[in-house]
């Protein structure tokens, strides 16, 4: 499933098994997992065709919450690093049809260059 590897976040490591397990059913044929990160235990999944925001609620983490948001109907996004005193960044996604934004609190140490990078590429598309 597309690339694991590098992992953003709070620092710690995306276990794939446990993503392929929240994601089954979830991606359509054909759509990989192109860049995933985690923060506390939810996740942020990148596929060729959306941005997938993972929100595990509640004490034993099954309750799940899915927000699908297709590139297409991203019209804006905002990305702040961490400064010196502020420890984290923050991710800020503006979609059509609502006038708030998604946001997401990023821990420091966060690669929000690659959030902005994955973003931008399914933009584009």
């Amino acid at each position: 499933m597309g690339l694991f590897d590098s992992l953003l976040g709070h620092g710690s490591r995306v276990d794939p098994a446990d993503l392929r397990k929240r994601l089954d059913g979830v991606l359509i044929d054909g759509e990989e997992a192109q860049l995933a990160f985690r923060v506390v235990r939810d996740f942020f999944v990148f596929t060729q065709f959306r941005l997938i925001l993972v929100d595990i609620q509640g004490m034993t983490g099954s309750k799940v919450d899915y927000t699908t948001i297709p590139y297409r109907a991203i019209t804006r996004f905002s990305v702040e690093t961490a400064g010196t005193f502020d420890l984290d960044s923050e991710l800020r996604i503006w979609v059509s049809g609502s006038p708030a934004p998604i946001e997401r609190t990023l821990g420091k140490g966060s690669d929000v260059r690659s959030i902005q990078r994955a973003l931008a590429t399914g933009i584009s598309r």
